[in-house]
């Protein structure tokens, strides 16, 4: 072999030096065989490969860009072999590897021959025990400088690539650009976003995949709507059943290949990779679904009061899984096949640094994690079976979830072990040290952390959002009752007054003599609520209830006299939301309007807080929190994370302690990014809430139908999930712009033509924003808003596809969450980018600013 390279048989890795312009040479043919360093076992051999009859059928791509190297990474079989099936097992060949400094920008997706200013010009070996991938280290290359590089097999050469090598570790940089994204689901919606980004990001630096790059699923019921046609469906080779369920999921080695291989067929995402190098971690779906370690979730597992719970353990599994990432990612990182490490075979943590501006902290939160604190498979009191997923991983109770880790936490101080969060860890003890010292060490004015699942509060006070359903629930009751009690007084203000005291409690004969007094006093002059309780203190009645009778008439009085409907309803919202919602609030279960709803059995439970997600670190909270307490207590500045996962946009401050009575201090900020294609997280929780508790429905969705000319209704579920977790109150012009997504994916479905859709959306918009029924929704979603769930949540979007582009400079950090349109017919939209919102943070500064 080259001089120049060895191979590194614990991870099949040849590495090759650069030497500056090698006038085209060739290194020497690696055909002999050699026996594996410190073994007995000889390699395959492998002859060079020649003639025409070789192809590249999932490209090239490059990864984890330092100063002085760079992994470049392809898949190379005879041009006979199924793209995407296993090829002969007999296919070891070696190829050659070119790379350029010299500017082959025009040549970017072609085959075209690069050549002149080679750095490197070697070969390296694709053996079939790696699936026919090539893994190649180029070192001793130029800080902060751009490459093309080129694989070639006999007469057939792969596209070009290019890369950026990071700035030297001591330069001044003054600005990085790099696009994250994650959850590209082939089965469901479209890869639009990536054909965006290689034709409107061309000054990226390099991107970054949070993981879920592959789904290992095929026939899920969240992967069953609609779908591109480029996408065809998915055939494992040969998969395992989901218990008691027709969906398989991939067990093999030959599964998890077939996934990557499929995936990196689409031209697109090809080209992304063709184009940046990629820093990539891993999620749970290249394994398993909401997996830990080596235990799959599609099941509850077993649960005894002295193990607890668990799930399934499948130790090869995982090893496949390691495995395939491993080969298919270009990732400069550790791996072993061998036995010996079991199913920690593979590091994938690591930290690469962009000069004095970025430190960018890579971490797997799947490999180390403890169980869930609340095991899928303890017995729910109330029904007496399993809790399941909707109770442990998701809308957890909040009392429970950390009553449950606490539990843990004396656990494993009872058996006296060295890491006292053991039980209650996302990232195990040795990758925890290495961040925190990472962290601490680290000379960059900017630590981004590459976070998997969000470090981001996000919980649901049940009390307060039932008192607020049920206010709202109530409006159209009372200003009946309004109504109805104004043919007796003859004025609209008195008879809302009388249903404001009888509401409260009051007597129908008393509730009606202050209301009197109330219209009495008020034409007399007494306007405020101030003069009108005082002008009424004589009856006896508390003050706090002529304090509602005086704001009810007052409301009432308010509206034109001639709109008796408009003055019935703003009088109810007064009683619904001055009262009803207060005393539900004071007295929940217990509650007069709790009791007499006929529905008290079926609220009870939801009558504490509940976290959202507990897969993600809301059920880490104990070392979320030893986290922060690190950062804060050492003074450490400018740590972003950037997130995946949740298939939704975010953006907030992380705190110390969100348990604190003030939500705690903000430590750090975390963007998060929807995902590629998957779909959305209220995709998900709208279909989940109805058998979680359809009362709750309103908390998530709000069902619209909207008539339209030519294409009759269509209809909408409006998502209020976003509200109900902390995005600011909406008026009617925001929140038809937050539709304008779904409700152009709806014309689309229908049938409508894309020419016409973004002006058929404006008309549509246009009328349904100025309608009075539209008002009322707005009202539904300014009341959820003010919950004030999640203070910390400065943007929220739960309803989106698309991805994200940093601007990093020495003063700010600026994020630009684009979100995509949806599929037009069967296709990728032609206008894919819908929307933009930024997301800026300033230098030392612990906060986020949306425009």
């Amino acid at each position: 072999m080259d001089r120049r390279q060895f191979l590194k048989w614990g991870g099949f890795v040849t590495v090759t030096a650069a030497t500056g312009n090698l006038m085209g040479c060739s290194s020497s043919d690696s055909s002999s065989t050699s026996t594996i360093p410190g073994t007995d076992i000889t390699a395959p051999a492998t002859p060079a490969a020649t003639g025409s009859g070789w192809k590249f059928p999932q490209s090239i791509a490059s990864g984890d860009p330092r100063p002085d190297s760079i992994l470049l990474w392809t898949r190379v079989v005879p041009a006979s072999a199924d793209d995407v099936l296993t090829a002969s097992t007999d296919t070891n060949v070696s190829i050659r590897l070119i790379v350029s400094d010299a500017d082959h920008s025009s040549k970017l997706g072609s085959n075209s021959a690069i050549d002149g200013n080679l750095v490197v010009d070697t070969t390296v070996p694709a053996y079939a025990m790696y699936d026919n991938t090539v893994r190649s280290k180029i070192t001793n290359l130029a800080a902060g400088k751009v490459y093309f590089y080129q694989f070639i097999a006999g007469d057939v050469r792969s596209r070009v690539g290019r890369f950026k090598t990071a700035p030297a570790k001591d330069a001044d940089v003054s600005q990085l650009k790099f696009a994250f994204m994650t959850c590209q689901d082939w089965s469901i919606n479209h890869w639009g976003a990536f054909s965006h980004l290689v034709a409107n990001e061309k000054d990226l630096d390099f991107f970054v995949h949070l993981g879920d790059y592959i789904y290992e699923t095929v026939g899920e019921a969240f992967q069953k709507g609609a779908v591109e046609a480029a996408h065809g469906p998915l055939s494992l080779p040969q998969g395992a059943f989901k218990p008691n369920s027709n969906v398989r999921y991939a067990d093999a080695l030959v599964d998890y290949r077939y996934l990557y291989k499929k995936y990196r067929s689409d031209t697109r995402l090809q080209a992304v990779h063709e184009r940046y190098a990629v820093i990539a971690i891993w999620d749970d779906h290249e394994f398993s679904d909401d997996a830990w370690r080596d235990t799959h979730t599609y099941d509850n597992g077993t649960f005894n009061a002295t193990v607890g719970g668990d799930n399934t353990h499948q130790p090869q599994r995982r090893r496949n899984a390691n495995r395939a990432w491993y080969e298919y990612m270009p990732a400069d990182i550790w791996f072993s096949a061998g036995e010996t490490y079991g199913v920690e075979n593979i590091k994938i943590y690591r930290e690469l640094q962009f000069g004095k501006l970025m430190h960018l902290i890579m971490t797997d939160e799947r490999l180390y994690r403890a169980d869930h604190m609340i095991p899928e498979a303890a017995t729910n009191p109330a029904t007496g079976q399993a809790i399941g997923a909707i109770g442990a991983r998701y809308m957890a109770p909040e009392t429970t979830l950390y009553g449950a880790e606490q539990q843990k936490i004396a656990l494993t101080t009872r058996i006296g072990t060295s890491d006292p969060l053991l039980l209650v860890s996302m990232l195990g003890q040795s990758q925890r040290q290495w961040w925190m010292d990472t962290m601490k060490s680290s000379p960059a004015t900017w630590k981004i952390w590459g976070n998997e699942v969000s470090l981001l509060r996000m919980g649901i006070n049940g009390t307060d959002a039932i008192a607020t359903l049920i206010a709202l629930g109530s409006i159209s009751t009372l200003a009946t009752g309004i109504g109805n009690a104004a043919a007796s007084t003859g004025h609209v203000p008195t008879a809302a007054a009388l249903v404001a005291g009888t509401t409260a409690g009051v007597p129908q004969a008393n509730a009606a003599a202050v209301a009197k007094a109330l219209a009495t006093a008020y034409a007399a002059g007494a306007n405020s609520v101030q003069t009108l309780v005082a002008a009424t203190a004589s009856s006896g009645l508390p003050t706090s209830v002529l304090g509602l009778m005086a704001q009810t008439f007052l409301a009432a009085m308010q509206v034109a006299a001639g709109d008796s409907t408009a003055q019935a309803t703003a009088g109810a919202q007064v009683i619904a939301f001055g009262y009803i919602k207060a005393d539900i609030m004071a007295n929940q279960a217990k509650s007069t309007f709790i009791t007499n709803s006929g529905k008290a059995a079926a609220l009870t439970p939801f009558f504490q807080k509940f976290l959202l997600n507990a897969d993600q670190w809301d059920g880490y909270n104990a070392e979320r929190k030893a986290l922060m307490a690190h950062l804060k207590d050492n003074g450490i500045k400018n740590v972003v994370a950037i997130t995946g996962d949740i298939h939704s946009f975010f953006a907030g401050t992380v705190n110390d302690d969100y348990q604190a009575s003030n939500g705690g201090t903000p430590v750090m900020v975390d963007l998060v990014t929807a995902g590629i294609s998957s779909d959305s997280f209220f995709t998900y929780l709208q279909e989940a809430v109805g058998a979680l508790s359809a009362d709750l429905a309103t908390l998530v969705y709000y069902p619209l139908t909207i008539p339209v000319t030519g294409l009759g209704t269509i209809k909408l579920n409006v998502d209020l999930l976003d509200y109900s977790l902390g995005r600011a109150a909406p008026n009617a012009a925001a929140l038809g712009e937050q539709i304008r997504v779904q409700l152009r994916g709806a014309l689309a479905a229908a049938g409508l033509p894309e020419a016409q859709l973004d002006a058929t959306v404006a008309a549509v918009l246009a009328g349904l924003t100025s309608s009075s029924s539209f008002g009322s929704l707005v009202g539904l979603a300014q009341q959820l808003a003010s919950l004030n769930s999640n203070p910390w949540l400065k943007y929220v979007e739960t309803d989106a596809q698309g991805y994200s582009v940093i601007t990093l400079t020495p003063g700010n950090l600026s994020c630009q969450f684009r979100r995509v349109n949806k599929l037009v017919g069967t296709n990728a939209p032609a206008n894919v980018v819908a929307s933009v919102k930024t997301a800026t943070v300033t230098r030392d500064v612990v906060d986020v600013k949306i425009s």
